[in-house]
């Protein structure tokens, strides 16, 4: 059966869990790869309202890489994927007018997500989500978990990026790395769709309260350090930042992530704005894209589609990260 995140939720429990992805490839310079990182070889598809997707993108920017791989956008609102049945999930612009930051799919002719899925592997059963690596010589999928794409990234295609020698996984930070991930994707990445798809209250409230621990033990790191693994900024503050920038705009609200807004945390709230003013990271946020994606596909938590006009935060305001050393 065709699902899409919202069906993840335990009828018996009401708590959100997350099922894991699927397709999980490798790009490699290994000479016996299925898979060598060739410029002009792979294509991302992505959401910009995408948290996940998201992470990749700003990998694409930071290493230089968005002229070697192609990447475009599908729509915000999801919409029927076949007619056949009800399933609603990610849908590519008629044209490219329709939606500006949004073209349709010039690789496939693919109309939905779910197509390119049924292209890769016709029996496949599971979610259609993005990010997706995309192997244009195979038509097929590499890769459709964020966490490697964004690893393969920073590694793999060093050969064809304009700055090879950023490493936002240094060998000598790997251990507090992967540490920092774990909490991070539990309490809060992972954490905001708990609290937003939990069905019951039991599951919600404790989604809620490690949400804000895991908030509360980043604003008392962030004021200690610049950055969430030190002075270093790595791939443990991307995929932080991917959620915290969607934070007031959204999930305060649509998932009742509202015991305080990041804006009163002067640490975190700083941070971010620190984090959005890195060179590439601001061409990553479409805010648009974001608050017409959550507060427009989720009927269930908000049947009439209306999307909140606030706050419109100013991120490349200043800041006060310099204080600290990096």
């Amino acid at each position: 059966m065709a699902r899409s995140g919202v069906d993840e939720t335990s009828e018996e429990t009401g708590a959100f869990v997350r099922t894991a992805s699927t397709f999980r490839s490798f790009v490699s310079q290994d000479p016996s790869s299925l898979f060598p990182p060739e410029s002009g070889r792979y294509h991302l598809y992505i959401s910009y309202a995408c948290p996940w997707a998201c992470r990749c993108l700003s990998f694409l920017f930071l290493k230089g890489l968005d002229q070697a791989i192609t990447f475009s956008s599908c729509h915000t609102i999801w919409g029927r994927t076949k007619e056949t049945d009800d399933h609603r999930g990610w849908v590519f612009p008629d044209s490219n007018t329709e939606l500006p930051g949004a073209e349709p799919d010039y690789l496939n002719g693919a109309k939905t997500v779910r197509e390119l899925y049924e292209i890769a592997s016709p029996n496949y059963v599971g979610k259609y989500t993005v990010p997706i690596l995309w192997d244009k010589k195979l038509k097929t999928v590499v890769n459709n978990e964020s966490s490697e794409i964004i690893r393969l990234l920073n590694t793999e295609f060093n050969s064809v990026a304009k700055n090879p020698s950023l490493d936002l996984y240094p060998s000598h930070l790997k251990d507090v790395i992967d540490e920092t991930n774990e909490w991070v994707f539990n309490g809060i990445n992972n954490g905001v769709y708990r609290c937003g798809f939990a069905r019951k209250q039991e599951p919600y409230d404790e989604a809620v309260n490690q949400l804000f621990e895991a908030v509360e033990r980043c604003e008392a790191i962030l004021g200690k350090q610049r950055y969430i693994c030190g002075n270093t900024f790595t791939e443990a503050d991307v995929r932080l930042f991917v959620t915290l920038i969607r934070f007031d705009e959204v999930y305060a609200v649509h998932f009742k992530c509202n015991k305080r807004l990041l804006r009163e945390y002067p640490n975190v709230f700083n941070y971010i704005k620190d984090v959005y003013q890195i060179n590439g990271m601001s061409s990553t946020v479409k805010m648009d894209h974001i608050k017409q994606h959550y507060y427009g596909s989720h009927p269930t938590l908000n049947p009439f589609g209306i999307i909140p006009h606030g706050p419109n935060i100013d991120y490349s305001s200043p800041h006060d990260r310099n204080r600290f050393s990096s």
